[in-house]
């Protein structure tokens, strides 16, 4: 995965994506004299584990500032102390590139490598990104549950169940739902942003819940 991440870092093919990643640093005085990652941030976690956590892009303070993904904003703290709850994560938080995280039997990555402008792709960028996420899936020869965060994360993923032959006709987003290809299931759950945890739209346990599930269904591959 080195060189794949190598060649991940140096891509600028979207105008847009790459203005916004490098700017975006100086409209936050939190971080005033930080350097930021910006680029395009890599997957992290096990490659050679049985679940992926598919999320829909770098946080603009979180990995487009950390360099690592699911790490330094509100939707880390939230995802990775519940992945701990269920024995996934070695710790409860994710803050740096260099706290010494690690994740069992997992790998995380987003279906855009870089941060959009308000949380929105544009579906060119999305088209742009899919040989980064198709070359994650491929490279997971031990994949049995893809963990999809969120409506992006489902129809990226579903993009890439369409190229490699899978019928996904029927296959809306639902929370919770489980969708099962065969080779490997599908497990839906909303993001965990803090927009969907501070409406109530996604509670702890609710999410909890769905990562048991994810645990299970890997179990039941073994």
């Amino acid at each position: 995965m080195q060189e794949f991440n190598k060649k991940l870092i140096e891509c600028r093919k979207c105008d847009r994506l790459v203005r916004f990643r490098e700017e975006v640093s100086g409209r936050n005085s939190r971080y005033a004299g930080e350097n930021f990652w910006s680029r395009p941030v890599p997957g992290f976690g096990d490659i050679s584990g049985s679940i992926l956590v598919l999320g829909l892009a770098p946080a603009a303070t979180g990995g487009n500032r950390t360099g690592r993904v699911f790490t330094g904003d509100k939707s880390s703290d939230f995802l990775v102390s519940c992945l701990h709850e269920v024995g996934i994560s070695n710790i409860p938080t994710s803050t740096s590139i260099d706290d010494g995280l690690e994740y069992y039997d997992t790998y995380i990555t987003a279906v855009l490598k870089c941060v959009p402008p308000n949380d929105k792709p544009a579906g060119e960028e999305i088209n742009n990104c899919s040989e980064y996420l198709e070359f994650e899936i491929d490279s997971m020869s031990n994949l049995k549950v893809v963990l999809t965060l969120g409506t992006v994360a489902h129809t990226g993923f579903n993009k890439y169940l369409r190229k490699k032959g899978f019928d996904t006709r029927g296959k809306k987003f639902v929370h919770g739902e489980v969708y099962d290809y065969g080779k490997f299931k599908e497990v839906c759950c909303y993001h965990p942003s803090p927009r969907n945890v501070n409406t109530g739209r996604l509670s702890r346990k609710q999410f909890i819940d769905v990562l048991w599930k994810v645990k299970h269904q890997a179990n039941r591959f073994h």
